[in-house]
């Protein structure tokens, strides 16, 4: 399979939108519990807007989108250099095993670096074990717990 990581455009929404709701659906974000429709409208202006600090790649196959990728970056009392944060990441279901979201990460490791960010960090639901099998062979766990209060 011809593979190509590349930052989404704006022709890209129609491919886009599937795998950004299949992403959601996968963390409970579906039917009653699914994000507004105006947090989607943001996220996707986030991408086009300089002024920002999130950005999407897409991997394309034959003129497919098989996965999706969003990260921000963000400053830290840690570190002088920005931290990248990838937030989300998709396959499609056909697509999953095959590289694609391995070549996404590998993706958001060469921006990080061309931004001059020493890491990029995520995390997953304790769930997720088929996702951390991948995880596992491509950084390293941190040990960090998180917790969330919800307002």
């Amino acid at each position: 399979m011809s593979l190509t990581i590349r930052f989404v455009t704006r022709q890209d929404y129609d491919q886009w939108l599937p795998l950004w709701d299949g992403y959601n659906a996968f963390y409970g974000r579906s039917g009653p519990t699914a994000l507004a429709p105006a947090i989607t409208a943001m996220t996707w202006q986030r991408f086009f807007d300089a002024y920002e600090p999130v950005h999407g790649l897409v991997a394309e196959s034959d003129g497919k989108l098989l996965g999706i990728t969003n990260y921000l970056f963000h400053r830290s009392t840690t570190a002088i250099e920005p931290s990248c944060y990838l937030q989300d990441l998709f396959t499609l279901e056909a697509a999953r095993g095959k590289g694609v979201a391995s070549a996404l990460i590998y993706g958001v490791y060469e921006r990080a670096k061309l931004a001059g960010s020493p890491r990029v960090y995520w995390q997953t639901h304790e769930t997720n074990t088929t996702a951390q099998s991948l995880y596992d062979k491509v950084a390293e766990r941190s040990g960090f717990i998180v917790y969330r209060k919800i307002f």
